[in-house]
């Protein structure tokens, strides 16, 4: 297969290779054979893909360059950027999956020149077919194919190997992964949340995303609507009623899927993966700016779904005043998230649902208040979500879904609003360092919305849900933030359970009062001068005789559990995860804080497969690299099974020749830590190769562990007690200002 002037950059080969970026850099200062660079940047260098594949083949590293790398690296080094030539591969990759016979045919021609002079013809025709007449993949005449005829034929032997839509879901993500700052996406977990509750007002059988970016929640929505197809349910999971006559959206109807996107490059990319992923259901994108140029002012969809772009100052305000799309008021300058929920409901028939992702501002602002009362009045805003921050970009804060419902349909409107706040569902303990528990925010919100909008209230549940009067929200400011409205959780769970607490804070008072450790032994006291000439190693001579294994954490992504690695044969306890459950990551904030592991493995990225994780085994010791404290954990039986997270190293010694207290007394040593840092302006960085161990017959280890787990129990009381006397002082201020205890 001819690769032309393919290109490829550091990056790129260390993932041909399957090593880190560094590795190539000591190829490169190590072998002067190396070849040389032919492109890019002096500090981002872009090697010929040919040179590289032999040179790699030649020192034996590389047995072929697999398929999936090839065609990757040919859409990287295009001379039309790979914009261009990834939706030319993907309209390939349509043509390949919707007409293959004609393929076939086209895979036969004598040479390229032939190939790319029939080839432009035949992907207008599936492309219009697929997409529409006024579809967005353009561009694809006979002079821009011209310089592809390798790529072209490369696309279709990876649909013959992988299957047309799985060859352009890695390709596609591969490009979204590799520019984070130029797109910016919605993850699977809020837009599966989204597509469910859209799904709870009827079958989908039309959904519109009018920033539709890459394409998350049309996908979503459609693979929400094949569900309902498979199981003959409605939205909210009943059975579906027998239906007299067909109508828009029955479940035995494919979903026809509406979206639009300002940026041309994407609206097209997305446009074929809508084609791909959804064989069946009609597909309809268009590139425009949807405020200033709707692509479907006649469209009464079932659904709309949008996650707008947040804080736009120049959406349009001037030049559309008069837009009858503000039914409800016309938004101010700052107030651009509020003309796409308007948008949003002038594009939906009577009774449909529309989701949108919204800003926590959007909720509370002066400017809004007028728009946000007359969404009350009418009854179309019906619920107001909270997410744990790190749900969807921007991380830090926690944004909200506005639920709307528009008037009309025999649909009276509702009285009340739903507010639910799913904030105190995240896992880990910095707000967005770790992905929300998804599976316990979804059931939280889809059962608060499916209960309100059948019964037209619900229960409420203090601190989680609850249904207000929208008379009661009509005040100055018509701030419908669901913690402003949320009754708190009783105090440290009421008055029992304080006492409680109490109680066990005084049991560990007591024993925090027996461990205290004694300073010495009687009155055998080491020898000064005989302790400072003991002989000493270091952690990277251990390591290099075999009387331990380093590992570095922060590899892995979430998969099955056999997609984990067992590190030495490491099996998850007794009990521990279900089979097919990732584990759980033992971080470096859990290390320093001596908490259980609380991190969860990030989702293996669309663009390859799931990277294997080094679980944890009982008698490891975990040592952060980062912060320069003087700290090293055991792992007991109870964090056995655990992934190790980033920032943090695993030393598993060798119990005939270490003991793992002993081994992680010593690492705590703050002069040892001191002698093995490194500091940078803004960070300090442990060397764990660095730090010293004495050598000490086994016998004599662990009298010193035996001393060293006796440090780490009082330790373990001591952070105990600090936590419940934190509970109990803080509960007892709560039930004091809630009334809930009595000030005698």
């Amino acid at each position: 297969m001819t690769v032309g002037s393919a290109e490829v950059t550091a990056a790129g080969i260390a993932r041909l290779a399957g090593v880190g970026r560094a590795a190539v850099s000591n190829w490169r200062r190590r072998h002067a054979d190396f070849p040389k660079p032919v492109g890019g940047t002096e500090t981002s260098p872009a090697f010929a893909l040919r040179e590289i594949e032999q040179w790699l083949r030649d020192q034996g590293k590389l047995a072929e360059v697999p398929l999936r790398e090839r065609v990757w690296q040919q859409l990287v080094g295009h001379p039309a950027g790979t914009a261009t030539a990834l939706r030319q591969a993907g309209a390939v990759l349509l043509l390949v999956h919707e007409r293959p016979a004609v393929w076939q045919q086209l895979r036969t021609a004598a040479d390229d020149a032939e190939l790319t002079g029939v080839l432009p013809a035949m992907l207008d025709a599936v492309l219009a077919a697929r997409l529409g007449p006024e579809h967005p993949v353009r561009g694809l005449t006979r002079k821009a194919l011209a310089p592809s005829a390798a790529l072209v034929r490369a696309a279709g032997d990876l649909a013959a190997a992988d299957g047309a839509p799985q060859a352009y879901t890695f390709l596609l993500g591969r490009h979204l992964d590799a520019n984070p700052r130029q797109y910016t996406l919605t993850p699977p977990g809020p837009a599966a949340l989204m597509a469910e509750l859209a799904a709870s007002g009827g079958p989908l059988g039309s959904v519109l995303d009018p920033a539709c970016g890459a394409g998350a929640l049309l996908t979503a929505a459609q693979e929400r609507a094949g569900r309902q197809t498979a199981d003959g349910s409605d939205g909210a999971g009943a059975t579906a009623p027998q239906a007299t006559a067909p109508q828009a959206g029955a479940p035995d109807a494919p979903v026809t899927l509406h979206g639009q996107e300002a940026d041309p490059d994407l609206a097209a990319l997305t446009a074929l993966r809508l084609a791909l992923s959804a064989p069946g259901a009609p597909v309809r994108v268009r590139a425009a700016d949807t405020l200033r140029a709707d692509a479907f002012p006649e469209l009464a969809a079932d659904a709309v779904l949008v996650h707008p772009p947040f804080n736009e100052r120049n959406w349009g305000h001037d030049e559309l005043a008069y837009d009858p799309r503000w039914e409800y008021g016309f938004p101010a300058r700052t107030e651009s998230e509020l003309a796409w929920v308007q948008h949003a409901l002038a594009r939906l028939r009577p009774g449909g649902t529309a989701v949108l992702l919204m800003p926590p501002a959007a909720a509370s602002r002066r400017s809004g208040r007028r728009i946000r009362a007359d969404l009350l009045r009418r009854g179309a805003l019906r619920a107001v979500i909270a997410l744990p921050a790190g749900a969807a970009p921007p991380n830090g804060v926690p944004l909200h879904l506005w639920v709307l419902r528009k008037p009309g349909g025999g649909q009276p409107p509702t009285p009340h609003l739903l507010v639910v706040d799913t904030a105190d569902l995240a896992t880990g303990t910095p707000a967005g360092r770790d992905r929300p528990d998804w599976q316990s925010v979804h059931a939280t919100a889809v059962e608060a919305w499916q209960t309100f909008d059948r019964e037209g209230g619900i229960e409420e549940q203090p601190g989680v849900r609850r249904s207000l009067a929208a008379i009661d929200l009509l005040d100055d400011d018509v701030d419908l933030a669901p913690a402003r409205h949320l009754p708190p959780p009783a105090a440290a769970g009421g008055p029992a359970e304080l006492a409680r607490v109490r109680e066990r804070l005084t049991a560990t008072l007591a024993r925090t009062t027996e461990l205290t450790p004694r300073p010495a032994a009687g009155d055998t006291v080491p020898d000064p001068a005989g302790t400072a000439c003991r002989p000493l190693t270091t952690v990277g001579e251990l390591a290099r005789s075999g009387a331990l294994v380093l590992r570095a954490g922060g590899a892995g992504t979430a998969a099955t559990s056999t997609g984990t690695t067992l590190l030495m044969g490491a099996t998850p306890p007794e009990g521990g995860r279900e089979a097919g459950e990732a584990p759980a990551v033992l971080t470096d904030h859990d290390v320093l804080g001596g908490g259980a592991p609380s991190g969860t493995l990030p989702e293996a990225p669309a663009s390859g497969p799931a990277e294997e994780a080094v679980l944890l085994r009982e008698g490891d010791v975990v040592v952060p690299v980062l912060g320069g404290g003087a700290v090293a954990r055991v792992v007991d039986a109870a964090t056995a099974g655990a992934a190790l997270g980033r920032n943090l190293t695993l030393l598993r010694p060798d119990p005939a020749a270490l003991d793992p207290w002993f081994l992680a007394g010593f690492l705590r040593g703050t002069a040892n830590t001191r002698q093995a840092s490194s500091y940078a302006s803004t960070a300090t960085r442990l060397d764990v190769r660095r730090l010293h161990l004495p050598r000490l017959p086994l016998a004599e280890q662990r009298r010193y562990g035996q001393r060293f787990r006796e440090l780490a129990d009082f330790e373990g009381a001591l952070r105990l007690a600090s936590r419940l006397g934190e509970q109990l002082v803080q509960g007892l201020h709560d039930g004091l200002t809630e009334g809930s205890v009595a000030p005698d």
